[in-house]
């Protein structure tokens, strides 16, 4: 069991060359700026503002790393948020890319969806990535008490369908705010950091 009371905050890296080698397991999170990234990682963390939150999306431009234990919480920026340059938008791609195309110990990688809404194109482009890299991944979909039990279901097999993922892709269901699917998540990596 991972000991999520030794978590604390390393470094950032803002391009790919500064990454340091990967020496431990990593486990990272990925989605669209605004579906709950940093809210979800201080939940798992049991942490109120480790992992900074903002009102405004697109905060995270920069690849940041927590370690656990013998294990290296990644948290990525955030994708497709609109009102950044288009400079900037390349940069944080090519962030993203270097990052998952590096040939990293990714242990497993979160996408996150916002339940409450169809996929875009980015993330369709982001499960296919994931695929055509052979990167262990799992979906989360976060905001999971906006919508009924039953309701939430339905979404979850429409969306993984509109994400055109393997029928066998692990999905958790997730809310912060009335803190569920939290543990399941944690059991998951658990799992995750054992193959």
């Amino acid at each position: 069991m991972l000991n999520y009371q030794t978590v604390r905050f390393d470094r950032a890296y803002g391009t790919v060359n500064q990454l340091k080698p990967s020496t431990y397991p990593e486990i990272a999170f990925i989605g669209r700026s605004n579906v709950g990234k940093s809210s979800l990682m201080n939940a798992i963390f049991r942490r109120k503002n480790l992992v900074k939150t903002s009102a405004t999306p697109g905060k995270t431009t920069s690849i940041n790393f927590f370690p656990v234990d013998k294990v290296n919480f990644v948290d990525l920026p955030g994708y497709a948020y609109a009102k950044r340059s288009k400079a900037e938008r390349k940069r944080i791609g090519e962030l993203i890319d270097g990052y998952f195309e590096s040939g990293r110990r990714i242990a497993l990688t979160f996408l996150l969806i916002d339940i409450r809404h169809d996929v875009m194109k980015s993330d369709i482009i982001m499960a296919s990535k994931l695929m055509e890299n052979e990167i262990p991944f799992a979906i989360i979909f976060t905001k999971a008490d906006k919508l009924s039990k039953a309701k939430g279901e339905r979404q979850m097999r429409e969306l993984c369908g509109q994400l055109n993922v393997p029928g066998d892709t692990v999905a958790l269901s997730t809310s912060v705010t009335k803190k569920t699917g939290i543990n399941e998540v944690r059991s998951y990596i658990e799992e995750a950091l054992r193959k």
